[in-house]
């Protein structure tokens, strides 16, 4: 703030400058000294007539103002009235007063002096001639030489509709932000009732919060460096304690930054000045960006929130996401300063191009949630065996329907589900693909793979998806805290590994492992009555407590948080995304029943809906058995509750999943297979990608 002092001075200099009061309302024009002047005149700039011609037209044109300098003969003491050019066509122009400046002055009693424009960097003194003065108006001649004093490094930026908050250590005010500039910001602030400025400490940090149509822009520990005014109002100068602020928790695994060529653009409109601001990107990664800016022309705050951004790609792609100034580095072989941003949301159809677009720049065969060729798809899942005649034995009755559902999935890609293929000339070598399954939960699925040249596709679409888990929870819009897999114990790829990464990580509350049974119920039983004392019913509050009870007992995992269950969620099983699905025209629904005995909890049994194959092993379209009494529920008590639900469902054979496995081994139950639902908190993925880079050496940049 050094290089401007002597604009300081001139305009509102603390040691040479102060207001008159005028009936208690509002600051009345500046007073300040002639000496002030003459000091700053010493080592001006020359402005000719032309050049304060076109400035004084460009303050008109925006509607702007600028000031009159006016002196006292008799008190020696000069004020600025602000004043409203017209068009400065000749030689002449006439500026109108403000209104509310010449409420507290008698024009009759003071001198003109000086025309002075205030340009943000810089203040323009112009010594014009007098023609004529009164009450509404004032006419000069422009002189042919005028004086650019006080030259600031950065320009200062009048603002307007910004609300400012400050607060120190008790005391607290409101009131408005007058303007800013890179290296700080003037405030003006009326104290509380409560309060007054005799509580402010101008040695000690405030706490500022600057917020615009209820959107918070900045919030940070401030310096002040200068005020003025009574005990209820002052104006304060400000400068941020930090030029650099720690977003998110440092990750030991970054997503790389990349340099673009060509590199993208930055737009949005500045939230302080409320302009169009542009900027070329210097690099980018799926967690922010980095930009250059001129030092003079700088508009950029460390800390500052821009709410809507646009990044614009060539060929005219846009995304639309928010961002937040996060550091300020001075580059010591020029005069730019770069500026390093991070994204703070998007939505996950912006967030999955800009992915696509990165990830697809360091592996060319690598696609992210793009419009896929359905033959192509089809060819490989039955080619990789994905889907083999017991699982295609599920949806052929259906395949019409399972055909459609897949190609909404795949070609309009909706934001309920992300795919990842590693594509080679049009055609599939590896395949996985994310679903939005519960309300913050996201399930992995669909994972096949086959050579290509020599490379490890599957490993290829698994770093796909990691990566773009790995800033993906950090977006708010992207509604997700878990995510969930199912695979069968046998099968050696999924083990080694979601269930080693489980093991080794040897916390359930970061990843847990279920072990569940898996049958296909033919409801042999249906229209069977359960015995007496027996009841199936909706689930009340209490038989979700305590079936939270029971799991924290036997696995103490995620499962009930991942499926919106757990006893601390204040909605229980959230039906927002029923209707996100139905609205994007797919079936996902769940109802959750208790099966108790004389009052006593026995076994809670979870309805899940969907279209049909949208998992190919109908695992989002089954009904999942959470036992609580093992040993006070028989098996023939259980089979009739699931066939009394089972014709909820539109199939011949509903599958089934038990938990825990014991119960099925105990009651000799037919079992046809395992599965194991993995689940892991996001907040963990950087420790997921440690272990994938070293277990099978994936690198990531």
């Amino acid at each position: 703030m050094k290089s401007s002092r002597s604009i300081e001075i001139v305009l509102k200099g603390t040691k040479s400058a102060r207001r008159v009061p005028r009936d208690g309302s509002g600051l009345p024009p500046w007073i300040f000294k002639n000496q002030d002047l003459e000091n700053a005149l010493e080592s001006a700039e020359t402005v000719d007539k032309n050049t304060l011609a076109n400035t004084i037209n460009h303050i008109h044109f925006m509607d702007g103002s600028l000031f009159v300098h006016l002196r006292h003969p008799r008190y020696e003491e000069s004020i600025l009235v602000r004043a409203y050019p017209e068009p400065c066509i000749a030689k002449e122009i006439t500026c109108r007063w403000s209104n509310e400046d010449l409420m507290s002055i008698d024009l009759k009693k003071y001198q003109f002096m000086h025309i002075i424009i205030d340009d943000g960097r810089s203040v323009i003194l112009a010594p014009a001639l007098l023609k004529e003065i009164n009450k509404d108006f004032l006419k000069v001649e422009l002189p042919e030489t005028s004086y650019a004093v006080g030259q600031r490094q950065t320009k200062r930026h009048t603002c307007r509709d910004v609300i400012t908050e400050l607060i120190q250590s008790g005391f607290h005010g409101r009131g408005e932000l007058l303007d800013f500039s890179p290296a700080g910001f003037r405030v003006r602030v009326k104290a509380d009732p409560s309060c007054s400025f005799h509580w402010f400490n101008s040695d000690e940090l405030v706490t500022i919060h600057l917020r615009k149509d209820q959107q918070m822009l900045f919030s940070g520990l401030c310096r002040c460096i200068r005020q003025r005014g009574k005990l209820q109002d002052r104006e304060i100068v400000l400068v941020p304690v930090d030029e650099r602020i720690k977003r998110f928790k440092k990750k030991s695994l970054r997503n790389l930054r990349q340099q673009l060529v060509p590199s993208p653009n930055f737009v949005f409109i500045h939230p302080f000045l409320n302009k169009r601001t542009e900027f070329k990107g210097y690099d980018i990664s799926t967690s922010g960006f980095s930009v250059y800016e001129e030092t003079e022309k700088s508009v950029l705050l460390p800390g500052m929130i821009i709410p809507e951004m646009t990044i614009n790609f060539v060929g005219g792609l846009k995304i639309e996401c928010a961002a937040q100034v996060i550091y300020r580095l001075d580059e010591e072989e020029d005069r730019d300063v770069r500026y390093g941003f991070s994204i703070l949301d998007m939505d996950i159809n912006a967030y999955s191009r800009l992915t696509h677009i990165l990830t697809n720049a360091l592996d060319p065969h690598a696609y992210i949630s793009n419009e896929v060729d359905m033959d192509a798809l089809w060819e490989f899942f039955f080619d990789t065996g994905f889907i083999y005649p017991a699982k295609y034995r599920l949806i052929q009755s259906h395949r019409d329907e399972f055909k459609e559902t897949y190609r909404k999935l795949y070609q309009e890609c909706p934001e309920i589900s992300r795919h990842f293929t590693s594509q080679k000339n049009g055609r599939v070598y590896g395949h996985m693909s994310m679903l939005r399954v519960y309300e913050r939960t996201w399930l992995i699925h669909h994972h096949a793979a086959r050579a290509m040249d020599s490379k490890r596709t599957g490993f290829m679409v698994l770093k796909q998806i990691v990566h773009y888990m790995n800033d993906m929870y950090r977006l708010p819009s992207a509604q997700i805290d878990y995510v969930m897999c199912y695979f069968q114990p046998k099968n050696k790829f999924p083990d080694r590994v979601f269930g080693n990464f489980a093991r080794s990580l040897d916390n359930p509350r970061g990843c847990s492992m279920d072990l569940f049974a898996f049958l296909l119920y033919t409801s042999l039983s249906l229209g069977t009555q359960l015995p007496e004392g027996w009841s199936l019913g909706e689930c009340s509050a209490h038989d979700i407590w305590e079936l939270n009870r029971f799991y924290v007992h036997s696995s103490g995992g995620l499962l009930l948080d991942s499926m919106g269950l757990a006893e601390q969620q204040e909605a229980p099983m959230d039906k927002s995304l029923e209707e996100l699905y139905r609205r994007l025209g797919f079936t996902r629904e769940w109802q959750i029943y208790s099966l108790a005995f004389r009052g006593e909890l026995a076994a809670v049994l979870i309805l899940d809906y969907s279209d049909l194959g949208i998992n190919l092993s109908e695992l989002l379209n089954c009904i999942k058995v959470l036992v609580i009494n093992q040993e006070g529920l028989p098996w023939n008590v259980l089979s009739v509750a699931i066939s009394q639900l089972a014709g909820e469902y539109n199939m011949d054979r509903v599958p089934v999943m038990f938990y825990p496995f014991e119960y099925v081994q105990d009651n000799n139950v037919p079992c046809e297979k395992q599965y194991q639902l993995w689940i892991y908190d996001v907040h963990f993925v950087d420790r997921f990608m440690e272990h994938l880079q070293k277990r099978f050496r994936i690198k990531y940049k």
